[in-house]
């Protein structure tokens, strides 16, 4: 684990985690957006790359603490068949089947919480990893359609049952999806993601979710995991605990307010000095969205205050600008981000594109503002699975162009 000791946080709120004794890391394996906010999914997913494997740091009982290195990659907005931006993402790798296990870049998705992956019927033919059933023995097959919907488009298939391995994890017997058809998601072509690995909340009868299935065998140090996404390093994923190593301070927790969705009470938000708004009362925070997301209103409202203009659909500012804070409220603390953390893109000129982005008032889920990357890459959240709780701490983190 290159980035530090992994800790299991205590139960009690607000309190250091307790680090572990390092042990030598086990041998490694070869190796909504959430799709979240699923009307968003095309335009903030995009090209990935094999991952190193990751390691596990282990103390005993119940089970081990496990880190997933999450590489960031540069993703395409394309619009009229011309790249105009780009957004992040971040992206990990797990393996299906047995015995030989074959590997899948995933987004690690909190906003989702089935995991599917492309059959070789639904394989983008640019390149990436297709299920094969044929290679394992442990595979089951069964009748439950699955179809999962995009705001462009959509993919469907069927789900079944296979052994899977996250790092040094492995849950045998896993429902997920195989998809069969991905023509309805446009542009997956010319993407280069294989499937969703979802965190999220809630689940399918019949299809326990991964932390479900970890917690009940015991798996986890902690039955929670945090999320590190740096803003000039790749990221990380830390399953049964969280690194000291990727953020300062104490958490601050907050109680959910869903027993679906890792969403929280919002009190507010500010714009400093300017503007407060109070109408929307839930914050989800959701690793598959690149941007902020909230109410058309609202967001416009904001980007006013910013001092925002408008290029191609996106909210711009002068990059040498005063630009005041955005201030979200949850639980009773200021969640603040500055100019340099909302902005996503340098262009020439000297306008930078600030990461915020509307939902139209029709959409289902558009009374609820979405904290996506831009707002994880300021604050490393621990997301507490045990105790339905979110932590939020401030992230170290270094500068780059791109964020």
């Amino acid at each position: 684990h290159a980035h530090g000791r992994a800790t299991a946080p205590r139960a009690r709120s607000g309190t250091e985690p307790t680090p572990l004794r390092r042990r030598p890391p086990l041998a490694c394996r070869s190796a909504h957006l959430s799709f979240v906010s699923t009307m968003l999914a095309a335009q903030l997913l995009g090209a990935l790359a094999l991952l190193p494997a990751a390691s596990a740091l282990v103390r005993g009982t119940p089970g081990p603490i496990v880190t997933i290195p999450l590489d960031k990659q540069y993703v395409p907005v394309v619009r009229k068949n011309k790249t105009v931006s780009y957004k992040t993402a971040y992206f990990g790798k797990v393996h299906l089947g047995f015995p030989q296990q074959q590997a899948f870049t995933v987004v690690f998705d909190t906003g989702y919480s089935s995991v599917w992956v492309p059959r070789l019927q639904a394989a983008r033919s640019t390149g990436g990893a297709s299920f094969d059933p044929s290679a394992s023995r442990t595979y089951s097959p069964s009748r439950k359609a699955f179809r999962m919907g995009f705001g462009q488009g959509s993919v469907s298939g069927r789900f079944c049952e296979d052994d899977v391995a996250i790092g040094d994890l492995a849950i045998k017997g896993f429902v997920f999806a195989e998809v069969f058809n991905a023509s309805g998601l446009r542009s997956y072509d010319r993407l280069e993601f294989d499937g969703v690995f979802g965190l999220g909340l809630g689940s399918t009868p019949g299809a326990p979710t991964v932390m479900q299935r970890l917690v009940k065998a015991g798996q986890l140090e902690a039955p929670v995991f945090g999320f590190y996404l740096g803003k000039g390093a790749p990221g990380e994923l830390v399953l049964g605990g969280v690194d000291p190593e990727h953020y300062v301070g104490d958490f601050n927790f907050v109680e959910l307010n869903s027993a679906r969705q890792w969403s929280a009470p919002l009190d507010s938000v500010q714009v400093a000095g300017r503007l407060r708004l109070s109408a929307t009362s839930s914050a989800v925070v959701d690793s598959g969205t690149s941007l902020l997301v909230g109410p058309e209103g609202e967001v416009q409202a904001v980007a006013a205050m910013l001092g925002a203009g408008s290029l191609m659909g996106f909210h711009t500012i002068p990059c040498d600008a005063e630009t005041p804070s955005l201030v979200f409220s949850i639980g009773g603390r200021a969640y603040p981000l500055e100019a340099e953390d909302l902005i996503v893109q340098r262009l020439a000129g000297g306008l930078c594109i600030l990461g915020l982005q509307a939902l139209p008032s029709t959409l289902t889920g558009a009374d609820t503002w979405i904290l996506g990357d831009v707002f994880m890459r300021k604050y490393y959240v621990q997301f507490d699975w045990g105790q339905q709780r979110l932590g939020f701490a401030l992230a170290k983190r270094a500068g780059d162009n791109f964020v």
